[in-house]
């Protein structure tokens, strides 16, 4: 299984298992109950250009629950890193994740700011669990913008259906 995959399923093992948190139940049309779904990523953005550490067509996934757990997945645009055999050699899981980002945690939402707190629990980053501050907003056909407070990166999301 390749270093990426592992990572994955890894993930998605971990958001299987963390335990719901005590969240106060959104009010409908809140920007709260908002977020609530699956979002696929359609772009990110420095400054208005493409993100050179991601590339023009990174891929990934960000979610929000309605009892407050989040999680987001993120791919750099590059072609797959093949491994020479059946584990990654250090430098090939080096390779893998340079660019990638992964964590999962709890959130809350400050409607009055437009400020979303990640409250990253783990990460494949070290030294990532930490809180995330993204300013955000909601545009037509379903979008979800996120920026990092203080920065000019921006990441398009599309909602999923």
């Amino acid at each position: 299984m390749s270093a990426t995959r592992l990572l994955l399923l890894g993930l998605v093992l971990a958001m299987a298992t963390t335990r719901p948190v005590a969240a106060q139940q959104p009010a409908d049309g809140s920007d709260r109950q908002k977020l609530v779904g699956t979002w696929r990523l359609v772009s990110i953005t420095t400054d208005g250009k493409v993100n050179p550490v991601r590339g023009g067509k990174p891929t990934g996934y960000i979610f929000y629950t309605a009892s407050g757990e989040m999680g987001a997945m993120i791919q750099p645009d590059r072609p797959p890193i093949a491994t020479a055999g059946r584990e990654p050699s250090p430098q090939e899981a080096q390779a893998a994740l340079k660019g990638y980002t992964a964590y999962f945690g709890t959130y809350t939402v400050d409607e009055k700011a437009k400020i979303v707190t990640h409250h990253r629990k783990a990460s494949v980053q070290p030294g990532f669990e930490a809180d995330a501050r993204r300013n955000y907003r909601f545009e037509p056909g379903d979008r979800l913008v996120l920026g990092g407070v203080g920065t000019t990166n921006e990441n398009v999301w599309v909602r999923v259906k």
